[in-house]
């Protein structure tokens, strides 16, 4: 059955647009219910990113959840894998991230959890919209039932202790000279801190959010800044964190970028020596290059596939017993450590491995020779373009050009309003080629 609210990774969309109060209110009196396991009192933690629209989502979801006798403890800014970790701490009921992750400020999303701090699955989802779409009102608190509630101080330095003890007490950063761009998100107070109480001299940037400003050339999605100021600063290393800091990107001394494969492999291979990995194998998905796969098999590391998007990278690593796994784009899963990915932890993860070899970053994060890979959005508005049957027979007649000699993905973003055209292979022309072919199909279908 397919969900009317829930994509990939939440409820997403512009604010105000689709991310109502209204909206919102729905939410919070429907997984108040769904998430009822007794007759205790129950609560729920919501955190945000810094988007303007933040202070409205939430506002309506504490009146949602209050209204059917659930408290609410508000934490303000905090990465998402923090409000996991604090869900599952605090033995809450669930756990809500109000956040569009890497999107821009006029977007935002509401993300769950279970009390077990790990984001929701299709069928509770299902259940949760089920109600939203239902007459709620004989189902409200009684008057001396409702929910009360307030904020919680001291969250932040938790988050920070957290991170920390994912290394061991014997690792200290001294010596290193980190830029950290928070992008004006989530962790623009905690990623800064604990790298300096880890000893490292950090440079931060992206640091100063207005509302307005999250993700805007800056972040993850736009690491330009950060190599910049590597450059600049000569410092060792670059870390660049999205608007919720679930996922990550580095740049080396030269300012060079270092993607969510090159990630997997530096940490994969790093676990395998210390003997952390659960499994002879790691998840990716169907866009990791072909070039990590072969260089795992080279270790004796299988990789396994998933579909794009960290709750099924997750799924995965939890049907498989594995304890790595993320994105090419960044979003690293140490299950281990969280129940969900969080960018600032991977990072700390290389960086310990910087310290332990005592090599250049260029030198630690590269480990295989990707593939060529050619990645190209096309935005579309109403129905999907993919249904065009003349954008059908470009596909067809793309996959029939690579032959054997590359691979083909052609998807929709769970997260956004586009259509993900991904070509890799030996030759980059070829892959290029075939790329812009059905490019150009869907612009024409798109437009028409």
């Amino acid at each position: 059955m397919a969900r009317k609210y829930f994509g990939t990774d939440g409820i997403r969309g512009r604010a105000n647009g689709k991310i109502t109060p209204e909206l919102a209110l729905k939410v919070g009196q429907a997984a108040g219910l769904v998430f009822r396991r007794g007759e205790h009192r129950h609560r729920v933690l919501i955190g945000k990113d810094t988007r303007l629209s933040g202070y409205m989502i939430e506002t309506a979801l504490i009146a949602g959840f209050t209204s059917v006798g659930v408290d609410v403890f508000q934490t303000g800014p905090m990465p998402t894998p923090g409000v996991a970790m604090l869900t599952r701490s605090m033995r809450c009921d669930a756990g809500v991230m109000i956040s569009a992750s890497h999107n821009p400020f006029d977007d935002n999303g509401i993300k769950l959890f279970g009390p077990d701090g790990f984001k929701l699955s299709d069928e509770i989802e299902l259940e949760i919209e089920k109600l939203m779409d239902s007459d709620l009102g004989s189902r409200l608190a009684k008057a001396a039932d409702l929910g009360r509630a307030k904020r919680i101080d001291g969250v932040q330095d938790r988050y920070i202790e957290y991170a920390k003890r994912t290394l061991a007490r014997t690792i200290s950063l001294e010596g290193l000279r980190v830029v950290i761009d928070c992008a004006n998100g989530a962790a623009y107070k905690v990623a800064p801190e604990a790298l300096w109480e880890l000893g490292a001299e950090v440079f931060s940037i992206g640091v100063d959010p207005d509302g307005f400003n999250i993700n805007r050339e800056c972040g993850s999605t736009s690491p330009d800044a950060l190599s910049a100021k590597v450059r600049e600063m000569r410092a060792d290393i670059g870390i660049a964190l999205d608007g919720d800091a679930d996922r990550v990107v580095l740049v080396d001394e030269k300012g060079r970028l270092v993607d969510g494969d090159q990630l997997l492999a530096v940490v994969a291979e790093s676990f395998q020596e210390d003997g952390r990995l659960a499994q002879p194998a790691i998840v990716g998905t169907v866009m990791s290059n072909l070039g990590l796969e072969r260089h795992l098999q080279s270790l004796g590391i299988g990789l396994v596939r998933s579909p794009v998007g960290d709750r099924y990278v997750l799924e995965q690593m939890q049907a498989n017993g594995i304890n790595v796994g993320g994105e090419q784009s960044g979003h690293i899963i140490l299950s281990d450590y969280a129940t969900t990915g969080d960018g600032f932890v991977a990072a700390l993860q290389v960086l310990a491995v910087v310290q332990k070899v005592g090599k250049p970053v260029s030198q630690v994060c590269h480990r295989f020779e990707p593939l060529p890979q050619v990645l190209k959005n096309v935005r579309y508005e109403g129905r999907k373009p993919l249904d065009d049957a003349k954008v059908k027979s470009a596909i067809a007649s793309a996959e029939q050009r690579l032959n054997g000699q590359g691979r083909l993905l052609v998807r929709s973003s769970g997260t956004e309003p586009v259509i993900r055209v991904m070509g890799e292979g030996e030759d980059r022309a070829l892959v290029e080629a075939t790329v812009d072919d059905i490019v150009a199909a869907l612009k024409q279908s798109a437009a028409a």
